[in-house]
């Protein structure tokens, strides 16, 4: 083979290799890509899980950040833009109220924070709880996606690619928010091992 062709099929290698898009993370019988763009970042698959309520799987989470970090305390602490994908699998048949969302994160909030931490995102909270309480309903197939985006306002909520309520400030709501999931009296141990990209 001539230093040409050579030359040729090593870039066309490289071009097709740039090409290909991110790998797909099977979970549930979904694909969740490994890595995603941002805010301008590229964000990794930290790790993906499952909420389940009594007998339902409720919805599939994924969470995305700039970096894998294994505790809560190392994500937290992760600057630049962060992503939690909620995914609602639960039956065809069935569909639930956004306030189950509301009581879980104001639950959630309330026991993984200090005073202080929830004093200083009460006013947050209450805005973030109002855009999900705007959306009434979700049902199975529907995507909630919950962004932290610095340079564009803070935390922004959307369902189904639908901006819902206004852009929240501060990374301290989005640790707070984080910590429903990951802190150490979070609701279901089994998604916080799998948001944190543990085994089992």
């Amino acid at each position: 083979m001539s230093l040409s062709i050579r030359r040729h099929a090593a870039v066309l290698a490289l071009a097709t290799a740039v090409s290909l898009p991110a790998q797909a993370v099977r979970y549930e019988g979904q694909d969740f890509p490994d890595t995603l763009q941002l805010g301008g970042s590229t964000l990794v698959l930290n790790g993906t899980g499952k909420r389940q309520v009594a007998i339902y799987p409720m919805y599939l989470a994924a969470l995305y950040v700039p970096r894998k970090a294994a505790t809560p305390e190392a994500l937290y602490a992760l600057p630049g833009p962060k992503r939690l994908e909620m995914r609602i699998v639960i039956p065809l048949v069935k569909d639930v109220s956004t306030q189950e969302f509301v009581k879980a994160i104001d639950k959630g909030v309330r026991r993984n924070s200090t005073e202080a931490e929830q004093a200083a995102v009460a006013e947050r909270v209450k805005q973030f709880n109002a855009a999900i309480s705007e959306v009434g309903r979700v049902k199975k197939g529907d995507l909630l996606v919950i962004d932290y985006l610095p340079a564009q306002g803070g935390t922004i909520l959307t369902v189904n690619g639908k901006p819902w309520g206004k852009p929240i400030e501060g990374q301290d709501f989005y640790t707070a928010f984080l910590k429903v999931f990951l802190g150490d009296k979070n609701s279901d141990a089994q998604l916080r091992a799998g948001l944190l990209g543990q085994a089992g």
